[in-house]
């Protein structure tokens, strides 16, 4: 596979982000989509992390004064893909599985997010 700047992978995630299903897209209003080269301990196999309170978990109050964040790791989707084809099928799958780590989903319920959205 050809290299893959760190601006290629951005546009690559915000093209896939444009193509996100209205109802995925909507609960996203208050979480930032960041990209990082890599995981701190530097495991290739950790493609991405959400970081905040799932929608599930959060009381009456639970004001969004922080935005919740998705980190995509651009090294461990590159190491996980042969080809540009399966490098969108890798982002998009983990944009789909963070998706749903932020609306509090069970493991069930991810397969079932994951299979209606699979690409």
């Amino acid at each position: 596979m050809k290299p893959v700047t760190e601006d290629q992978f951005i546009n690559l995630v915000a093209s896939l982000m444009d193509e996100l299903p209205d109802d995925l897209a909507e609960v996203l209003n208050n979480v930032a989509i960041t990209v990082e080269d890599e995981p701190e301990d530097g495991n290739l196999n950790v493609l991405a992390v959400y970081r905040g309170v799932p929608l599930t978990s959060r009381g009456n109050f639970g004001a969004e004064a922080i935005p919740d964040n998705v980190v995509l790791y651009r090294k461990s989707m590159l190491a996980h893909a042969h080809d540009e084809e399966q490098l969108k099928r890798e982002v998009w799958n983990t944009l789909i599985r963070e998706i749903g780590a932020h609306l509090g989903m069970t493991e069930a319920q991810l397969h079932e997010l994951h299979e209606a959205n699979k690409r």
